[in-house]
């Protein structure tokens, strides 16, 4: 039996798609975030020394980072697949293949960061501090999101927006491991800088939370919230 270490709100949303769509049997053991500072509860360190979810255990393995356990899943348990899920790994040499490998890299390498960076530049001024430095902090955080977090979030959110002009999914025609690893920074991008015009992304959003596997992850690991 695979148990899925679901810290809420968290990246290992799309882990529990994944299995849905597989027809996997799993368990959910579900840790709280803390309520002031958002951080995952020390428990998680008893499965992984990281402390971070999400993590999966199944037999003597423990897996840990959102990549890492896709990939294992789809090698393990990918030939379970029916349908439009019966080829998640494209066959290698193919455009899709190579797609599927960037998008996979893509999304926590490099769009997560910025995603990061400006939810910690927009929590900043939030956090309490003495009433003198909040000034300060709040002029300090808006220039380094003007300068920098922002101008790389919109490159990024453009890139994204004309490669979905062209694709159904992130590899190509096909749903892939892709596409999980890119639903939470999905998510995320248009949470925090989905204030602009980007219908082919919101359409990828749409087709994606239409898929019923999808609906019963959510049901399952609860809602997938965006703090700002």
């Amino acid at each position: 039996m695979i148990t899925v270490h679901h810290l809420e709100t968290s990246r290992s949303q799309r882990v529990l798609w994944l299995l849905e769509e597989l027809g996997l049997p799993y368990e959910i053991k579900l840790y709280r975030r803390h309520p002031v500072t958002r951080l995952a509860p020390p428990e998680l360190r008893a499965v992984h020394p990281l402390g971070k979810s999400p993590v999966i255990t199944d037999g003597e393995l423990t897996i840990a980072e959102s990549g890492a356990i896709l990939e294992y899943l789809v090698e393990r348990y990918g030939d379970q697949g029916r349908g439009d899920v019966a080829h998640l790994q494209p066959a290698a040499g193919t455009p899709e293949y190579r797609q599927c490998r960037f998008w996979m890299h893509y999304a926590e390498g490099s769009l997560m960061n910025w995603l990061v960076m400006k939810l910690v530049f927009l929590s900043i001024p939030k956090q309490p501090m003495p009433f003198f430095v909040r000034p300060i902090a709040r002029q300090l955080c808006k220039k380094v999101l003007a300068k920098l977090v922002d101008p790389n979030v919109a490159t990024a959110m453009k890139f994204i927006e004309e490669h979905l002009a062209t694709h159904a999914w992130f590899a190509g025609e096909q749903i892939t491991v892709a596409d999980f690893q890119m639903s939470f920074a999905v998510e995320a991008a248009l949470s925090r800088a989905g204030n602009g015009r980007l219908p082919h992304l919101q359409a990828y959003k749409a087709r994606m939370e239409a898929r019923p596997a999808y609906q019963r992850a959510i049901a399952k690991g609860g809602p997938v919230v965006m703090a700002a």
